[in-house]
């Protein structure tokens, strides 16, 4: 093993603890899915408090991401990030002791916060770490952990919740947090982006205007696409954006230098990003649903139903993270998210009539192997098309994209599940819920043919140099 494929000390241990912060992260997304049912009757929740539940984390996480990269480049990213695990895991705290539905939601938007700190931190300490020849195979791992927490959410919160009660859910952060919190302060090296002053002003606006759309496309199943608070929503959010990029396109030091998405590989890193979360979330909120009203299988064995899916991004993962070394992050997002799509379409069809579970194994794994290929290696694209100074703000942006992702994802799949019937017509609403999956998927593959190829000799050939555009 050569000197450059020799991982140190203290790469393994950034590797090991961002992994770590950003599973719980992670689990948290979807854990609370399969201990709805048990949450509603201990508390009386209603359907609405019940998606707030879930939706309380997702905005505050996608709101806060790009200020809290910013804050990290500025004021330390190992510093940073363990203030973050550490408010996760008090809010965690909060949430396990929540008596009442308004409380665990107030607790829930506190731990989106903390997770808005952990997961853009954890990738820019990834990208700090490793030089860019083995970064494709640090983030190909990170990249299967984070993946395999976020697919394995229903299976751990249906575990927990039958075994012991849905506070637990929520109290097993809390051990992992304070071992945690302690080895990030000492066998992680403290590292800075670039030194400038806090765009305060860019950060509301990105904030409220990234509030004001994922507030529409969340209220829009429930308030109605067309009813004066979404619509208002969603003028108010395309209005506050508009008025960001003005602001950054003017500012001395803005948070997002907008020369960066003249760089093909960013940009379309990270539209592959959206497309390749939305399809993801929108597929495990509905499949984990599938095998138990379909087959009738309890929340602890739906999540093992799905193993042929989830068990790909542990195998398949790491093996891209090292290709994308090798060829490069393109050929492996086309392929990955077309398999991905291919895997969808094929459930998506299989389901129509009468289906034996045997009958979905090999799509699964065919969706699961796409994804895995494609995670990785759209991360790397997007962190790895800006110098290495800004690898703060790429890891924002793309956490920040993969977020409302998951989140448009989410509520357009509901949106195309209670138009065909929803819970009364199940079977329709779910083959047409996973058609959109596969749309999405094709979507995001396309995306990724703009990013930029790589020369025999493994160098990214910059179709547009970041460099030179400034």
């Amino acid at each position: 093993m050569s000197s450059k494929e020799r991982t140190t000390g203290e790469q393994r241990w950034v590797l090991g603890l961002t992994s770590i912060g950003s599973v719980m992260v992670a689990l948290d997304v979807l854990v609370v899915a399969a201990a709805l049912t048990t949450i509603r009757q201990d508390l009386g929740a209603t359907i609405e408090q019940l998606e707030w539940t879930v939706n309380a984390y997702s905005l505050s996480f996608a709101m806060l991401l790009m200020t809290a990269a910013a804050i990290g480049d500025r004021w330390g990213r190992r510093r940073t990030f363990a203030a973050g695990i550490a408010l996760f895991t008090v809010a965690s705290v909060a949430c396990a002791l929540a008596t009442t539905v308004p409380l665990l939601i107030a607790a829930r938007t506190v731990q989106g916060v903390g997770a808005a700190v952990v997961m853009p931190l954890s990738m820019s300490l990834l990208g700090a770490a490793f030089p860019p020849e083995r970064r494709g195979w640090a983030i190909g791992i990170f990249s299967g952990l984070t993946g395999l927490a976020v697919l394995g959410g229903p299976m751990i919160g249906g575990a927990v919740t039958e075994g012991l009660a849905w506070q637990w859910i929520f109290w097993i952060n809390v051990p992992v947090g304070l071992i945690a919190i302690p080895l990030v302060l000492t066998k992680i090296r403290e590292s800075h982006g670039a030194v400038r002053r806090l765009d305060l002003r860019g950060a509301t606006l990105i904030t409220l205007a990234v509030l004001g759309l994922v507030w529409g496309v969340v209220r829009g199943a429930v308030a109605g696409w067309s009813s004066p608070e979404v619509v208002g929503s969603f003028v108010a959010g395309a209005l506050l954006l508009v008025g960001f990029l003005v602001w950054e396109s003017r500012a001395d030091q803005p948070m997002i230098p907008l020369t960066y998405f003249r760089s093909r590989a960013f940009s379309a890193g990270n539209a592959a990003g959206f497309f390749l979360t939305a399809a993801l979330f929108g597929a495990v909120f509905f499949l984990a649903q599938f095998m138990q009203v379909t087959f009738g299988s309890g929340p602890l064995e739906a999540g093992l139903q799905l193993l042929p899916w989830t068990a790909t991004l542990f195998l398949v993962a790491p093996i891209a993270g090292r290709l994308v070394d090798r060829i490069g992050e393109r050929p492996l997002v086309f392929t990955g998210l077309l398999l991905q799509a291919v895997g969808m379409f094929w459930i998506s069809q299989v389901s129509k009539g009468t289906v034996q579970y045997s009958e979905l194994v090999l799509p699964l794994i065919v969706a699961g192997c796409g994804v895995s290929m494609a995670m990785p290696a759209t991360q790397s694209a997007s962190i790895g098309a800006l110098p290495g100074e800004a690898v703060g703000i790429a890891s924002g942006v793309y956490s920040m994209m993969r977020q409302l992702g998951g989140v448009v994802g989410v509520a357009v799949l509901a949106a195309v599940f209670a138009a065909a019937g929803g819970y009364e017509s199940f079977a329709t609403g779910f083959t047409r819920a996973l058609a959109v999956c596969g749309v999405l998927s094709l979507l995001g593959a396309f995306a990724g043919l703009g990013i930029a190829v790589r020369r025999s000799t493994g160098v990214v050939v910059q179709l547009e140099p970041v460099e030179e555009l400034g």
